[in-house]
């Protein structure tokens, strides 16, 4: 029992973390390299929400999994989380 509360403080932690990182990107990093996503929602905005849905290994693999869709011979389109 006590195990499982502290891997669910450990996943939200982790979540929060990943979340604030990608906050951060958006806000500092992302208006210096301009509007280039292919995809709506953006890929940062499309992992905040897949991290906040599916916590922080689950919301890894599917931002893993779409930032690697991210080149110029992917068509993009809307891809919800």
């Amino acid at each position: 029992m006590k195990g499982n509360r502290i891997l669910r403080l450990l996943n939200e932690y982790t979540t929060l973390l990943f979340v604030l990182l990608i906050k951060f990107y958006k806000k500092c990093i992302s208006p210096a390299l301009g509007s280039n996503c292919r995809f709506y929602p953006s890929c940062s905005q499309y992992s905040i929400e897949v991290f906040q849905k599916y916590g922080a290994v689950k919301g890894l693999g599917k931002t893993t999994i779409r930032v690697c869709k991210c080149h110029p011979f992917h068509k993009g389109g809307v891809d919800l989380p």
